[in-house]
């Protein structure tokens, strides 16, 4: 069944706007699919932070007129378009509700300071609205341009709503008839459904039927991954993943989606991501801020020694810049480095990390620590406590913030990479830090089983803060003890990626997805 032209949905776009790994998604699997001869077109939010001028975008000269109505009265809200046209068309929808934003999901520090109720790194009140804005601007779109696309892909439960919208709105149903629609799951963890358990204010705001809306109930809300289900193709990003979350009590962390969806018949099935290999290629280091280039893949890693050299020392004079240091590094460049880049939570695993290392930095003093990355305030409090202890001076350092130039540096300095989720539907840093030849230290869950113990990384089943530290044991002795080893680990880790999870062999993955949604599309309207 011949697939021409797809329509991807999503609050982010890397590049443009982003806050994990939905970001690295849209823009891969959309460069890949334009590669491949078809036409691909994206549609997010232009947020407050975005320049769209600067980012090469013109806009249109027609504007969308969208009705957000609340409960007693009828709204309508404006929304102008702007465009970029490339390997990949790509619409920004402009509209105030949007442009009040300084942060994709979250209130951020200034936010606050305007006003109190807005604290930071709490999602935005008005989430549902935004979501609903978008979609059906995004539909409106579509409509106005005379498109009908094959497929339309909505990412992650922000987009989630758009199937029955489409399938439920009688002038919707006919003119997107023949279209396909796919939602993909990036994370069914509690907090990332983009619920709503006002029901009245669901029912008036989507102009979904009442009986769309208490059919899809998750835990009394309105849930849109549940909505989907009816009109819709779901998918998650991993292979386990999906099966965690129909087959093991690990559903409980998403309020038991994944079982509801099985009593409903419905399918979830699982397409790990992929990744660009040469979006990370350690052979061109100025592209990556790296300080000398170096070829992990053929066990060059002369580069790499320079790379550590360059970040210790930088962290030695605290001369990173507006980045804020707590703690250091001394200048010991043949200790092991264990690094680790992400939100300090305890979905992510933190609180076993902190653990670990309060019982092995004593124990062991022959390595170093490196993190990069904000989160809960708690767990900040924690590490930064662990580094003031005079026992740890020169050996753990903590870098509060984000910066692309510097987690490139990051991944190149480290022997070792640590991601000790508590879940992860997919992981893509195991694949970065693998492309750097950071070695991954990785909880064998969801996502991550594609990481083989001893092969191409370090695994452990047990989420506990014991097995954490065994893995880091084990790291130590490799690192020590059997150098050869760890070159080979790093050479089969990127042979993996490239025969396996290059976006180019994953796309047609998503392909099946695409063809099975056009069948469903041609039996239920």
């Amino acid at each position: 069944m011949a697939i021409g032209e797809i329509w991807q949905i999503t609050r982010e776009y890397d590049g443009l706007a982003g806050a994990g790994g939905v970001k690295d998604v849209s823009r891969q699997l959309s460069e890949a699919l334009a590669r491949s001869k078809r036409k691909v077109n994206v549609v997010l939010p232009l947020y407050g932070f975005m320049d769209p001028e600067g980012l090469g975008f013109k806009q249109e000269k027609f504007s969308l007129d969208i009705a957000i109505p609340y409960v007693g009265f009828d709204r309508r809200e404006l929304v102008r378009v702007w465009s970029r046209k490339g390997l990949v068309d790509i619409y920004l929808l402009d509209a105030q509700r949007f442009q009040e934003k300084r942060s994709v999901y979250t209130y951020t520090v200034e936010d606050e300071a305007e006003n109190p109720l807005h604290h930071q790194g709490a999602a935005h009140g008005d989430y549902f609205a935004m979501n609903i804005l978008l979609q059906k601007a995004a539909i409106d779109l579509m409509i106005c341009l005379k498109r009908r696309p094959d497929i339309i892909h909505c990412h992650d439960g922000h987009t989630a709503l758009l199937p029955a919208m489409v399938r439920e709105k009688e002038g919707y149903r006919q003119y997107f008839r023949n279209t396909g629609i796919v939602v993909t799951i990036h994370n069914a963890g509690i907090g990332y459904h983009q619920e709503v358990g006002d029901l009245p204010f669901a029912e008036n705001v989507t102009g979904l039927p009442g009986r769309v809306i208490h059919e899809n109930l998750l835990g009394g809300k309105f849930d849109p991954f549940l909505a989907a289900s009816s009109y819709a193709v779901l998918n998650t990003v991993s292979e386990n993943y999906a099966r965690e979350l129909r087959e093991t009590d690990d559903d409980a962390l998403t309020g038991w989606l994944g079982h509801h969806l099985l009593t409903k018949g419905v399918a979830l099935t699982g397409v790990t991501n992929g990744i660009n290999p040469e979006d990370f290629n350690t052979k061109k280091p100025d592209e990556l801020s790296l300080a000398a280039g170096y070829c992990p893949k053929k066990g060059d890693l002369k580069g790499k020694k320079t790379c550590r050299k360059n970040l210790i020392k930088a962290i030695a004079e605290k001369s990173l810049g507006s980045i804020d240091q707590q703690g250091t590094l001394s200048r010991k460049y043949n200790l092991p480095l264990f690094t680790f880049i992400g939100r300090l939570t305890p979905q992510k695993g933190v609180d076993k990390l902190i653990e670990a290392l309060r019982t092995l930095l004593p124990l062991d003093k022959k390595f170093q620590f490196l993190v990069l990355g904000t989160g809960a305030k708690e767990l900040e409090d924690e590490l930064i406590e662990l580094t003031r202890d005079k026992n740890n001076q020169g050996r753990l350092c903590v870098l509060r913030g984000f910066d692309p130039q510097l987690a490139n540096q990051i991944y190149a300095a480290g022997d070792f990479f640590l991601i000790p989720s508590r879940y992860e539907p997919c992981g893509l840093t195991d694949y970065i830090a693998q492309l750097f030849g950071n070695i991954p230290i990785v909880h064998h869950v969801g996502g991550l089983v594609k990481v083989r113990h001893g092969e191409t990384g370090i695994a452990y089943e047990e989420h506990s803060s014991a097995a954490l530290m065994g893995a880091m044991q084990l790291a130590l002795q490799l690192y020590f003890d059997q150098p050869e080893t760890m070159e080979e680990i790093q050479k089969k880790s990127i042979r993996q990626i490239d025969q396996l999870y290059t976006w180019d062999r994953v796309m047609e993955k998503y392909i099946a997805l695409y063809e099975e949604a056009l069948n469903l599309a041609a039996t239920t309207t």
